[in-house]
Order: C-alpha cells, then structure tokens, then sequence
C-alpha cells in the first residue's frame, strides 16, 4: 500500500554549464533543505550549489559511488532511486540534476511514478536550449526529435531526422551511431550529412564544429557535456512505407472515390497500373540496349517514367491492403513481411545452407519450393487463366522443368528428354494441316519453350517485334 502522505523530494537543475547558468530558484530550494544530493559532482555548476548549500548549514552528498558499484546504468539509476527514497524519508532532501529534471533524466522519471515519495520539480534551462543557440536552429520548425545515444540504433530507425543526439560521453556511442546512419545512407543510396558535435556548450572551451560523418567519433574525446546534431537524412524505405499508408488511410476516409472502392472495383486499374509499369521497365530496357552508357539522351525521362509509374502500382497494392486492414485481414505491413519471409525461405542459397551456381538452377529450385510451401498436388494450380496467353505458356513450361523426371522442351531442342504425353511429343495427338488452329499452337508453344532456353521473355520479344513492325509500317506510308 502507497503511503497516505509520502515524503516530499525536490528536484532541483543545476543548468546546462557552469554556476552562470544556476537557477536563483534551484539554490534557494537546496538552501532550504537539510540534504543537497547531487546525481553527479562532475557537473559544472556542481561545486557553486554545494557552496552555497554548505553555507547554510546544509550537508551535502553525491550519487557518484553508484555509478562505481553498479553493473549497468540502469542498476546504478535503480540504486539511486532507491537511495534517495530513503533519505527523503529521513530528512527534507533536495535532489539536484545535471540540466533540467525534464529532460533525458531517467532517475526523476522513475521517482516521478514511484508512490513512496512525492516530488516537487523546479524548472531549469537545459542543453538544448544552448544547442538551438549554437546550432541557429527553431526545433519545431525543423522537427528536430530527440534521442539518447545509446538508444539511436532503435529509435531513429525508419526516420529522416534531424535528430538531436544527447549523453554522448563516450566514444563508443558515437561510433554506434556514425555505423547506424552510415547503414542507412548506404541503403537509401545516400552519402551521410556531415555531423554537428556540441561539446561543452556555455563553457569556456566550447565546441560546435562540423565533422565529416566518417570522422564522427575520431573528432573530439566525449563527455557528460558532449552531444551531437545529425542533419536531416534522406528518408528511409521504411518512413516513406509508412508516409504512404496514412496517406492511403486518409484517402479512404475523405476522398469520396478512394472511399467507394473494393477489391472488385480496383481490379481493372490493377492490371492497367501493372502493364502501364510494364511498359515503362520495356522502355527503358530498350534504351538500354541501345545505348550501354548509359548516354541515350531519353534515358533521364524513361526513368522518371518509370519511377513514377512503379509508384503507380505500390499505390495499387497499398489501397488493396488498406481494403483489406478495414475488414481486419491483414494490413500493409503484414503484406511487406509477408513478401520478405517468403523471399528468405525460397532464397536458401543466400540465407541458407544449399548451393546454386546460375540462374537456371535458382529458378529451378524455386519452383519446387513453391510446390512443398503451398502443398499443391497440381503443378500447375495458381497460374492466373488471364494472363496473356505466352506468359502463361512460359509459366506451364517453367513448372513442368521443376517436375521430378525429365519433361521435354516442346520444340525438342538440345537437352531435351521427352516425357509422357509432352506436346508435340510421343504420346500426344499431333497437330496435322487439318487442325490449323492445334498446329500454330503448338508451334507457337514450341517458340515460346526456345525462347526460355534461350533466356528471351516470349512476351516481351513480340510486343518488341510488333512495335518494329508498327514503326515500319508508320515511316513507309
């Protein structure tokens, strides 16, 4: 049971720097205790409370043994509490804090929720407000967040910043930083901002110096007073994945055409988005080929084509994910872990044991993964019956290859071995001159089987073709 009127303990800041940074309030409330308790004698402004504390007859003590005697922070900040609790018990304590008793003090956090004392806080200027001076920087309009050190790697994942980084007393920290953001920049396809380190500010020997990121930590030799401003970095896959789905969310709660869709209704502008993307991929590809450089005077807008038509479709997924979210089925980020669980399982050449050694064995090897995952008796269950027809003959062909036993290419080419009832093969009607229709398929088939062999998209070699043929036939009239 809480006691029914606990103690009370004032918590006091000694400011960001030395005593001409000293809250008159903070020294007139340690003054009017019987105990000064100081986190840690290595602030500051430290000595100058505890003159005028010792001036009055108060006694005065540090938290510092436990920092000494403790495995980890957290159990030196747990004794602390547990200390201060005790002498608040005892006799009017007043607790001074380096900075502000509000910002990143984990002790005044636990002490604020622990019923067996009751706590007087009063206000003090923290680091930040000299960093924003130093820096020329309103935090609200920047968006500036803050975040300790040691909890960067976690905390900042997935955001653009900028970022405030406090308590980097020690080398090792900025170092798990300076890995985190260069992880990220390197994913993003980004070189990382140069660092802003902020060490001692309002002191004499103040330093705000910008450092190359990869110089982060070789820079200047950290402290309690030492922290670090990290520019805004490009955005992550992660918060523009989560910037798209509020986005789609609100869509879908104040667009009246967002919000009449269904699954049924966004079928068509699926598969419009879908070769729309197709197109685009096939433009580009052919400006490629063309010109290897990558010096073709229309590659810059093929791509930012192509860029914005792949944004066309993730749309299209995401909506159909939100469609789904409302009905409580699955959600958006269910889709992406979705997508990457099963790319790590049918990979397990890369994150597995097993070995592949080209392209055709991986292709292989997944198709029969697929066949075990979903447990299909039919091989060739969940090809889509409206897939256009040689995209739907490459699939068939390229799961009968993944059969246990030896299925033979259709047009008989090399390496081919025959099976029961393969087309065009032993065991099957031929096609004769009095079934046409049976004989271009067939032959059709068999293109389409050498096409694969020879590593060509059947689909896209036509539509390559006929946009040849078009484009000749357009110059000659």
């Amino acid at each position: 049971m809480p006691e029914a009127n606990p103690p009370e303990l004032v918590v006091v800041g000694l400011g960001p720097a030395d005593g001409r940074w000293l809250p008159p309030a903070a020294a007139d409330a340690a003054t009017r205790s019987t105990l000064l308790v100081l986190r840690t004698e290595r602030h500051p402004a430290a000595a100058e409370l505890a003159a005028q504390a010792r001036a009055r007859g108060v006694r005065v003590r540090s938290l510092d043994q436990h920092y000494e005697t403790a495995g980890t922070l957290d159990e030196a900040y747990r004794s602390m509490v547990e200390d201060l609790v005790a002498e608040a018990a005892r006799q009017p304590t007043c607790y001074a804090v380096p900075g502000s008793p509000l910002v990143a003090e984990a002790t005044v956090r636990a002490l604020r929720v622990d019923p067996r004392v009751r706590l007087r806080l009063v206000a003090a200027p923290s680091f930040l407000d000299l960093a924003w001076a130093a820096l020329g920087v309103d935090p609200l309009e920047a968006g500036v967040r803050l975040v300790d050190a040691g909890d960067f790697a976690v905390e900042a994942a997935g955001q653009p910043g900028p970022f405030l980084v406090g308590q980097c007393d020690q080398p090792e920290l900025l170092s798990a930083v300076k890995l985190a953001v260069a992880e990220w920049c390197e994913l993003a396809g980004v070189e990382p901002p140069d660092g802003v380190l902020l060490h001692h500010l309002g002191l004499p020997d103040q330093l705000v110096v910008s450092v190359p990121w990869p110089e982060l930590d070789r820079s200047v030799e950290p402290d309690h007073l030492t922290s670090l401003y990290v520019p805004r970095l490009a955005p992550t896959v992660s918060s523009e994945a989560a910037r798209l789905e509020e986005l789609v969310r609100e869509l879908r709660t104040r667009c009246p055409w967002d919000r009449e869709q269904t699954h049924g209704s966004l079928a068509p502008h699926l598969l419009e988005e879908a070769y729309e993307a197709l197109e685009a991929v096939e433009t580009v590809a052919r400006l490629l080929a063309e010109d290897p450089a990558e010096d073709h005077p229309d590659l810059p807008a093929a791509v930012d084509h192509l860029e914005e038509e792949l944004g066309d479709l993730v749309f299209q997924v995401a909506l159909h994910s939100r469609l789904a979210a409302e009905r409580g089925w699955f959600t958006w980020a269910d889709v992406l872990r979705r997508v990457h669980d099963k790319l790590v399982r049918r990979h397990p050449h890369v994150f597995g044991s097993e070995t592949a050694s080209s392209a055709e064995e991986v292709a292989a090897g997944w198709e029969r993964r697929k066949l075990t995952e979903e447990g299909r008796s039919d091989p060739f269950a969940g090809i889509p019956s409206a897939l256009p027809a040689l995209a739907q003959a490459a699939k068939v062909l390229r799961r009968a290859a993944a059969l246990p036993g030896a299925w033979a290419s259709p047009h008989g080419g090399p390496g081919s071995a025959p099976g029961p009832d393969a087309p065009g093969q032993s065991g099957a009607e031929p096609a004769t001159a009095a079934d046409p229709a049976g004989a271009v398929g067939e032959a059709l088939l068999s293109l389409v089987a050498l096409a694969g062999q020879l590593g060509v998209d059947a689909e896209a070699a036509l539509r390559a073709a006929t946009a040849r043929f078009r484009h000749q036939v357009e110059r000659s009239r």
